[in-house]
């Protein structure tokens, strides 16, 4: 995939999202991998070439859609404020009423979607490496 595709695959979430017909919040879990304490052998070699691991959540924040102007500036921001990271899981949280979603909402799909990462359970998420590009993680 070309950097033009991934581009346009992050622009199209944005557009997606600053089109809805409610106020959204874009939600923004960055992971990194860890090697579990219970580690064969195997899985640690594997870990230390760069493979296998665990996923781990580091850090998230949300955003709306017009905070966003680039997966770039996003990447940046969380290079600038946060750990190392290997993947971003990224999920939309509509509004109601006209009104976006409450700070109290936000943090409870927040917390959901932590849990979730943590347990594996991914493949309801976009993910996208450090660079941009589009992850299928199903």
């Amino acid at each position: 995939m070309n950097n033009d595709t991934e581009a346009s695959h992050f622009a199209q979430l944005l557009q997606a999202a600053a089109t809805q017909p409610q106020p959204q919040r874009l939600l923004f879990v960055f992971a990194g991998a860890e090697l579990p304490a219970d580690a064969t052998p195997a899985q640690r070699e594997r870990f230390d070439r760069g493979q296998g691991g665990a996923l781990a959540p580091l850090m998230c924040v949300d955003k709306t859609p017009d905070e966003l102007t680039s997966f770039a500036a996003l990447a940046d921001e969380a290079r600038q404020f946060g750990p190392p990271w290997q993947v971003v899981f990224v999920a939309g949280l509509g509004g109601a009423g006209g009104q976006p979603p409450s700070d109290a909402k936000v943090s409870q799909a927040l917390d959901g979607m932590v849990d979730a990462i943590k347990q594996g359970r991914v493949a309801g998420f976009a993910a996208y490496d450090p660079s941009g590009r589009p992850l299928d993680l199903s």
